[in-house]
Parts: structure tokens; sequence; C-alpha cells
């Protein structure tokens, strides 16, 4: 059983018989009344989140979670392919299964591919990904200090903000959780 004082983000639980996974949480004392634990849950099945407020001291049920090592191999019309490291059979799982990910996978990424119950609920990146940058405007020499952004197109198609120094064929970090721009790559 997991309290209220245990959340941690990341910490997967039961609420209404559901499985859910902490992405944020916050313990308020409102000035009048027993304290609350504020969180952010997403549904490790269909992906949804929702906001919702515990009395402190609460318990709940954790969930256990398989993880297996994939290696991403590639494309197939609206599926994603992966290959299982362990005995090299081969997965497909829509895009839409697989999230935000999707956005950062490129061949033979190796990732988490996470189960709950035997169901396939998704996938885990590692923090940050290497990526090319395919489309951006040209960069301004000797423009390096300035926090002013501007859109790049990356390898996958995914697109975010880099700083202006930035030029097509420079391979960037990309922080996989939020889809940030993080450094250049070395």
């Amino acid at each position: 059983m997991i309290s209220t004082s245990d959340f941690k983000n990341g910490v997967n639980i039961f609420v209404d018989g559901e499985p859910y996974q902490i992405i944020w949480f916050q313990n308020h004392k409102p000035g009048k009344g027993g304290a609350v634990m504020r969180t952010k849950l997403r549904h490790l099945r269909k992906g949804s989140i929702v906001e919702r407020t515990f009395k402190s001291g609460e318990k709940f049920e954790s969930v256990s979670l398989e993880k297996h090592r994939k290696q991403f191999l590639y494309i197939a019309g609206s599926d994603y392919v992966f290959m299982d490291m362990e005995n090299y059979d081969q997965t497909h799982y829509p895009k839409e299964q697989l999230g935000l990910g999707a956005n950062f996978l490129v061949e033979n990424t190796e990732v988490d591919a996470i189960y709950l119950e035997g169901e396939f609920v998704g996938i885990e990146l590692p923090i940050s990904v290497e990526l090319k940058v395919t489309q951006t405007v040209p960069g301004i020499k000797g423009d390096s200090v300035s926090n002013i952004m501007k859109p790049a197109t990356l390898e996958t198609g995914y697109e975010l903000k880099v700083p202006l120094f930035i030029n097509e064929g420079d391979r960037i970090k990309v922080d996989t959780r939020t889809g940030e721009y993080v450094e250049r790559a070395g």
C-alpha cells in the first residue's frame, strides 16, 4: 500500500480500480481543515491526464509493471515495429499507443516497453536523445548568447523551438519528457 506521504513523480497507483501514474503532486495545507495532496495523474491504459485531490494519509494499492527491453526497427504504415532484445521477436505498436515518445524514435533506439498485466501500455525512453535538425531558417553568425528561439524540424518530423545559432544538419539533444531543446550535441 502507498500512502499520500509516499507520492513521487513516476509512482504507479490504482485509483478507483484504474491504473494511474503520478506525473505531478503538491502537498497543500489550506487555512482551514486538513492537509490535502493535489495531483496530476496519467491513465496508464488510455494516456489521459486527470487532476485529483486526495486527503492526507489516504492509501492506494500500487501497480506493478513489467519492462521488456526493445529496439525500434522501422515504421510500417501507421505501426512502429520493435524487436525484443531477448528473443528477437518483432512486435507492431500503433503510433497512438506510443504517445509523445513516437516523436523521438530513430532506427536502433533502445527503449523499455511497459506492460500492465501482460498488456502493452507504452514505452520509456532515455531522458534525452540526440536528433538531427533537417529544416530550420539560417542561423545568425555570432548570436550564441541570445535567448531568442526559432522553429526547427527534426529527422523524425517533430517540430520544436531551438536557439538562433542552430543550423540544418546540426545534432541536438532533446528532453523526451518535455519535447524541448536541451543543448547542441558535441
